[in-house]
């Protein structure tokens, strides 16, 4: 098995998180469902079912990036090349992560634009800049698009009015494309450089959990500059569970290059019970919270994802039965645009007047909201057919 070629198991594993987290981003319109399902406090030590899905996503970045940047090198990307490329995708991602975080703080009635519509136009901007078109369309033609795009994104900034309605266009905080974008970057920059080697990346990911645990000791305490350069990658977390992601990919490679492909399995189980050991013993010093993005929740979040992989690999690649996930399979092939149907699905529903909180909760407001999830994924994949595809 080459390094280029595509893991089923890494697109499933991705299909299930992107849906899950629709789901569990559905689930504020239901009422009286399990706690555990939802997320914890920002102070509170534990994490619901939605606390282990944002860290799964960023994980799986790190699993796919060793596969992307050797199928880019195996088409003749130079290093520069390479780079470029990564601040290209990074620089999308926080640009679309800050656009969606100020339709989240609009002021309606100063900004003459309705919540829903802001994000319609946003979305239909990301869509029309970043859209793979076809290589027969004519430059001329793609210019356009992507020039209509970027206009709708200005025009969003000049109008855009948050809080009292005082307030401009502003960086409230990264947004969760926007911590994806900086996180993914870093990943980025050390497997370049590093040139893929497993013992730089290991090295790195140390780095960051050490910066990420210096931080929660308060080593490094509030208002200290490294702190101020790390919060976008939750001083350092975020970035660890890219890296995790990375070198668990490369350890996976390793195996199923000399024909191990069964225990590999093993060595990923025990990989992920060491993690949420990690977790559990080092619990009492700092707890565990996604918000705060401490050590322990990195440790419990990476194992999970490691071992709920090395499942869907069992299934999915050894078993061959990848067909099973066919419903799901486009929320791991074109994971950005599923990201983005929601917020049409959303604004739809507004304009319509459709009520969000429905006059049930329990087991059937869940089921509403596995559904939603799943008619989301299905729409993804008859828009992709359709030739919208967005590439960064």
């Amino acid at each position: 098995m080459t390094l280029t070629q595509r893991i089923a198991s890494i697109d499933i594993t991705r299909a299930l998180t992107m849906t899950l987290m629709i789901f569990v981003n559905d689930l504020w319109t239901l009422h009286d469902i399990p706690g555990w399902l939802g997320h914890t406090q920002p102070q509170e030590d534990g994490m619901g079912l939605a606390d282990t899905v944002f860290p799964a996503f960023l994980f799986i970045v790190g699993m796919s990036l060793p596969y992307a940047m050797a199928n880019r090198i195996r088409k003749g990307d130079s290093t520069w090349a390479l780079l470029r490329h990564a601040l290209e995708r990074g620089l999308a991602l926080l640009v679309m992560g800050v656009v969606l975080v100020n339709g989240e703080n609009l002021n309606e009635g100063a900004t003459g634009l309705s919540r829903g519509m802001w994000n319609v136009i946003a979305c239909t901007s990301f869509i029309l800049i970043w859209n793979q078109y076809p290589e027969s369309w004519p430059g001329v033609r793609k210019y356009v698009l992507k020039a209509l795009g970027i206009a709708g994104l200005l025009l969003l900034v000049y109008v855009c009015r948050c809080g009292d309605g005082s307030q401009g266009f502003s960086k409230h905080w990264w947004g969760i494309l926007g911590l994806i974008g900086w996180s993914y970057l870093v990943a980025s920059v050390v497997f370049i450089f590093g040139r893929g080697r497993i013992a730089v990346v290991l090295a790195a990911w140390a780095v960051c959990m050490a910066f990420n645990i210096a931080a929660h000791r308060h080593v490094t305490p509030e208002g200290h500059w490294l702190r101020a350069w790390l919060g976008p990658v939750g001083d350092g977390g975020l970035a660890a569970l890219v890296l995790g992601g990375a070198i668990t990919s490369m350890i996976f490679r390793h195996f199923t290059a000399t024909a191990r492909s069964v225990s590999v399995i093993g060595w990923l189980i025990l990989i992920a019970a060491g993690l949420v050991t990690a977790g559990i013993i080092t619990r009492p010093y700092w707890g565990i919270s996604k918000v705060m993005v401490t050590p322990s929740w990195v440790f419990i979040c990476s194992g999970i994802t490691i071992a709920v992989f090395a499942i869907v690999y069992w299934v999915a690649d050894l078993l061959g039965k990848a067909d099973a996930f066919r419903i799901i399979r486009p929320a791991g092939t074109d994971t950005l645009l599923c990201y983005l149907v929601p917020y049409y699905a959303y604004a739809i529903m507004g304009v319509m007047s459709v009520p969000m909180m429905f006059p049930w909760g329990g087991w059937p407001g869940l089921l509403k909201s596995l559904l939603f999830a799943l008619i989301i994924v299905q729409v993804t994949g008859w828009i992709s057919r359709r030739g919208i595809r967005l590439k960064l």
